[in-house]
């Protein structure tokens, strides 16, 4: 089952600061302000949206297609994603502008100065979906999320279009965006995923009702942080829920909700139920949330599978088991 991940791909240049940011600011004079801070520590890491699901899905033996637009300093973090499984034909590379950037530096307050640089992102919107469909034999699904706003209002168009099912999933760009464009993006979508808050923003900006938006998509998928994930609508005689799987330990809860997306769809194009499918979803959420990165976690099928019958029972884990391949056994 073909299924493109469009979206953003990025890197973040996390900086951390051994001080207060406040110390060195002078509110009179913010108008004329320029400073500098001596960061004594940097990390680069690999992010993204839909580069963070491909990712995930192909650590799950699916072979995601990644839709996006980068620029030429895009070679190494391709030849990551490409020998981890992802399918990177399709990603756009723009000749003037650098791959997106998100660079923050935080200080001993955890305040923190960022500058988000959009760069080749904005060149998303001149990606057509018909000829990577050509290429693959079909696409069977596209995820829409967060990225250039026009390239989300084609694609989600062209997938009207073109009779190709879609999963709404604007998550950050819902603060950014109008009601017309949400509307636009959410209206006919198979599955439109979003967390508690942004599901009440999606009603509010949007002006429709839940019952309305649950009429306009097949399937409502809403994380609730803590307490796990809810699907509702479609055929369901009652509400889904599931509840989180247990972590070892809490490091960092940066891309939780793209590893859930991955394991959700792996889920999905493998045809398991949408029970199972959220259960697989949580359990790759718990790798994620138990490392500093969010693709820096290494799965093993054996263990995955282990963990999945603790979490969740054994019969789902003889259930999914069929249906996943991890890099190790």
């Amino acid at each position: 089952m073909p299924i493109a991940i469009a979206g953003s791909i990025a890197t973040d240049h996390l900086m951390t600061f051994s001080g207060r940011f406040a110390d060195s600011l002078v509110v009179e004079q913010l108008d004329k302000i320029s400073v500098s801070f001596l960061a004594h520590k940097l990390e680069i890491r690999r992010g993204g949206v839909a580069a963070n699901i491909s990712f995930g899905m192909a650590n799950l033996g699916q072979r995601p297609v990644l839709v996006g637009s980068v620029g030429e300093d895009f070679a190494d973090y391709r030849s990551w994603l490409e020998r981890h499984g992802v399918d990177c034909e399709s990603v756009r590379v723009s000749e003037t502008q650098h791959t997106a950037r998100f660079v923050c530096t935080t200080d001993d307050d955890m305040a923190q100065i960022a500058t988000f640089y959009a760069g080749a992102m904005s060149e998303a919107r001149e990606i057509e979906l018909a000829p990577i469909a050509a290429r693959v034999g079909g696409l069977d699904l596209v995820l829409v999320g967060p990225d250039d706003p026009e390239a989300m209002r084609r694609h989600t168009r062209e997938c009207r279009t073109r009779g190709i099912p879609f999963v709404a999933d604007p998550s950050q760009q819902l603060a950014f965006s109008d009601g017309e464009l949400i509307r636009e993006l959410v209206d006919g979508a198979e599955y439109l995923i979003t967390n508690e808050y942004e599901s009440h923003l999606t009603e509010q900006k949007t002006g429709w009702s839940q019952d309305e938006i649950n009429s306009r998509v097949r399937y409502r998928v809403t994380t609730l942080g803590k307490d796990g994930v809810r699907i509702s609508g479609g055929e369901l005689d009652e509400d889904i829920v599931v509840g989180v799987a247990r972590e070892v330990s809490k490091a960092d809860p940066t891309g939780v909700g793209d590893a859930f997306r991955a394991g959700f769809l792996t889920g999905v194009a493998e045809g398991l139920p949408l029970r199972e499918s959220a259960e697989l979803g949580s359990m790759l959420a718990t790798y994620v949330i138990e490392t500093v990165g969010t693709q820096e976690y290494e799965l093993g099928t054996a263990r995955f599978l282990e963990r999945l019958a603790e979490a969740y029972g054994q019969e789902s884990a003889d259930l999914i088991a069929g249906h996943i391949t991890c890099p190790r056994p």
